[in-house]
């Protein structure tokens, strides 16, 4: 068996809220590593005195527990085999796949002796009657697939910093793709099959079979269009013009249907705008990233506009790092982004290369235009270390392994 890719910043956070009265809810893409994470924290469980038989595993995408898909099935079976006089852990994957799975999970909430966890690939788990139920007690831990730090930490050949972001963006972040460079397996067709099962199973599962889209080459018509533009401003009504003009008739309403879908599977994020001088945020021309690089690499066979994937990747970090994350406006400019956190704001531009003068003295202009005190920040590949008014040019590989 492979070792565990360790998830650190993940199983902190789940050791912070262990015990608490709160259910832990993991969700993110498929593959990203939440199963995983479950077992990382039961590891952690048994080397802190607890016992297997207080700790019950289900996963519902794993046949052997197809009799539980029933609300009252599960219920009872977790009930039936709770340790009365101790701490119980309950762990259930992919628990959306449970019809009504909201009425077991609130009724074994209220036991004394029951801490709950529970994944899932798609946002709708907290939405509609779950989320009144749990109105206030649950926390959401929002999971990505493999950080560039976690990436480098167990990358197994001797290559430079360069080379390994380079099989970062073409093989993914998805931990399994690590694993199978790890054990020497790897080989661009496993790569691409591997990426190819993970996005039938977000499309085909999470999108059209809950959406019931009868028209599935029209959504990958937006899924190619929306991994091939992040980056880019993007207005739902620009979208369905310009697919129209490559002959393709869609409404805007349901290209916002299409997108919502995205969303809400984990594929797709939003990041809205950010007036910064007026401090709210602006309801047009957001900007959309993919949640693996590898992924749209695979979908769209080619590599795109460098700059535009490592402002993904950042974009991805910053998430990660807890920052609320929006694109910033100043007057007529642009800031790739304001990270808000913590009541205080960070501001970053993010260029593949700035060894060109005009390229830096345009990443600094819109920096220099915002005239207040927080950071500022350039991330780039080829320089770091210098400042500019205050404002600091930061290697991107040392800023996303620090």
């Amino acid at each position: 068996m492979s070792t565990l890719i360790q998830r650190p910043l993940y199983l902190n956070t789940l050791i912070d809220w262990k015990d608490s009265e709160f259910i832990k809810i993991i969700t993110g893409i498929r593959r990203s590593g939440k199963s995983t994470l479950f077992l990382l924290f039961q590891n952690y469980l048994k080397e802190n005195g607890i016992k297997d038989n207080q700790i019950q595993n289900i996963n519902f995408e794993d046949a052997n527990f197809s009799h539980l898909l029933d609300w009252k099935t599960l219920h009872n079976h977790i009930q039936s085999n709770l340790v009365l006089d101790k701490k119980n852990y309950i762990f259930l994957d992919e628990v959306q796949n449970v019809s009504n799975f909201q009425k077991a999970v609130n009724s074994l909430r209220l036991k004394k002796n029951v801490d709950l966890y529970l994944t899932g690939s798609n946002s709708h788990i907290l939405s509609g009657e779950f989320s009144t139920l749990l109105s206030g007690r649950y926390v959401e831990i929002k999971m990505l697939p493999l950080s560039f730090k976690e990436y480098v930490s167990v990358y197994p050949f001797n290559k430079t910093i360069h080379d390994k972001y380079t099989d970062y963006i073409h093989n993914s972040s998805f931990p399994a793709s690590l694993e199978f460079i790890k054990e020497q397996q790897w080989n661009n067709s496993r790569i691409r099959l591997f990426l190819e099962n993970i996005y039938n199973a977000v499309v085909l599962k999470d999108i059209v079979s809950r959406y019931n889209f009868k028209n599935i080459i029209r959504l990958e018509n937006i899924i190619k269009f929306m991994f091939d533009n992040i980056g880019n401003e993007t207005s739902i009504k620009r979208i369905s013009d310009i697919l129209k003009t490559e002959k393709i008739s869609i409404q805007p309403r349901d290209v916002d249907a299409y997108i919502d879908a995205m969303l809400t599977s984990f594929i797709l994020y939003k990041v809205d705008r950010y007036d910064v001088k007026g401090q709210q945020i602006l309801k047009t021309n957001a900007k959309y990233y993919v949640a693996d690089i590898g992924l749209r690499y695979y979908l769209l066979g080619k590599e795109g506009d460098q700059g535009h994937i490592l402002e993904n990747i950042a974009y991805l970090e910053l998430l990660r790092r807890g920052y609320k994350t929006f694109i910033g406006k100043v007057d007529n400019r642009e800031v790739d982004f304001v990270a808000l956190k913590d009541g205080n704001a960070e501001y970053y531009q993010v260029a593949h290369c700035v060894e060109n003068q005009d390229t830096l003295a345009r990443e600094l202009k819109s920096l220099s235009s915002i005239h207040d005190h927080n950071q500022k920040f350039i991330l780039t590949t080829n320089a770091g270390g210098q400042s500019f008014n205050g404002i600091q040019l930061i290697n991107v590989f040392d800023w996303l392994i620090k």
